[in-house]
């Protein structure tokens, strides 16, 4: 059964939003907000990932202070633990900082490596001042790596500095729905007012993972860059150990300072679903990853309600050359239920009276799946073809 928050603002596509705001402490840099409790009403949102299943907390035992498992086909939330609560990011970061990247830079682009990004600290693919790289091999230090260097020589690339490259960081954080996150660098070395949630990096992820390039980079185990204008060559390989340990995984990013702790935003596919784990400030970030994702691929399955085009029975037509016309979905519905609520599963239509003229492609009603008198979805009914009223129907209606 499925429930959803409380809408809290005037747009469709953000409804979660902050309330409870507790005392910060000087030393701390980004504030800890509650989650909200769950609301028993569900709302249509412009975003797929603001569906939450019923119980969605009870679930694995984590070590992680915030977490998320998300099924990408529905967006359904599967379970949720402080997913709104602000917290360091560390390297998970470098998610947002692939999206601006990629699309304001060109992966041929030619990059000279600046002083600047070349003494940048922490993690490191050891960069040299006035060394050329692509944006495809910086990118690659960047995700696989998790080079901070790489990210620097990105940012300055696309907006000139770190901090102009930071404005459109969070610019494009809350264009995708994201309330809780701002960001004041490109790598996710601590700073101030630079924190994320799990819920909003589980935003960025599944986004970026309908990149065809970032889903590439981050499922790659192994990769190199500095052939041709590095001074040496760099062999990378990825920090996700899940690629070699988790059966199906795919991706994404770890992360991981001394404030933010051991943090990962994982993917796995297995049978064609897709899951989104995002565990933060974790005490074994493989362990309760693996936990999550198992959780989800075990304990619940994806249901094919309607596929796009797909027959939905046929409508009566009154006054039409035809009496009956065929229905078909205007568009694919997935749901996800836990493997013992399957069969409770019901699917309803609502077919609006019709009368002749009707058009081909009209809509004309909808298909509903409900679970215990919840929707869980539902998707537009059309005709599939044309129905003309019937000649000479003005004679009936003269001596009727």
């Amino acid at each position: 059964m499925y429930i959803s928050r409380k809408k809290m603002t005037l747009s469709y596509k953000l409804l979660f939003s902050v309330f409870g705001v507790t005392a910060i402490l000087l030393a701390q840099i980004g504030r800890q907000l509650p989650s909200q409790p769950a609301s028993t009403s569900y709302e249509k949102s412009g975003y797929a990932l603001f569906r939450y299943i019923s119980d969605y907390s009870s679930g694995p035992e984590v070590s992680c202070s915030s977490a998320i498992l998300v099924d990408r086909t529905t967006g359904a939330i599967l379970y949720a633990k402080a997913e709104h609560q602000r917290r360091a990011p560390a390297s998970t970061t470098k998610i947002i900082t692939a999206i601006v990247a990629l699309e304001r830079l060109s992966l041929e682009q030619k990059v000279k490596v600046s002083a600047t990004a070349s003494h940048v600290g922490g993690s490191s693919v050891y960069l040299r001042a006035g060394e050329v790289f692509t944006v495809e091999e910086l990118l690659a230090g960047a995700l696989l790596k998790s080079g901070n260097d790489a990210t620097v020589a990105l940012a300055e690339a696309a907006a000139g500095s770190v901090a102009k490259f930071a404005e459109l960081m969070n610019t494009r954080a809350q264009s995708l729905g994201a309330e809780n996150s701002s960001f004041a660098n490109s790598h996710g070395l601590t700073a101030p007012n630079h924190y994320s949630t799990a819920f909003d990096l589980a935003l960025f992820a599944n986004y970026a993972l309908g990149i065809p390039t970032f889903r590439e980079f981050v499922g790659k185990r192994e990769a190199e860059m500095g052939r041709e204008g590095g001074e040496w060559v760099r062999k990378l390989r990825n920090t996700n150990r899940l690629l070699w340990a988790f059966p199906g995984a795919d991706g994404v990013k770890t992360g991981t300072t001394a404030r933010a702790g051991q943090c990962l935003v994982a993917s796995a596919t297995r049978r064609g679903r897709q899951l989104i784990c995002v565990v933060l400030n974790s005490g074994n970030r493989w362990r309760d990853a693996t936990a999550l994702l198992e959780y989800g691929f075990r304990d619940f399955q994806l249901l094919q309600v309607a596929k796009k085009g797909g027959s939905c029975g046929s409508a009566a037509v009154e006054d039409g050359e035809k009496s009956k016309i065929k229905l078909i979905a205007a568009s694919d519905l997935n749901v996800v239920v836990r493997h013992d609520e399957a069969p409770a599963l019901k699917i309803t239509r609502e077919i609006k009276p019709l009368t002749a003229p009707v058009n081909e492609n009209q809509q004309v009603g909808s298909l509903c799946a409900q679970l215990d008198g919840v929707e869980l979805g539902r998707v537009d009914l059309l005709a599939q073809e044309k129905v003309a009223p019937k000649r000479f129907l003005f004679l009936k209606k003269i001596f009727s």
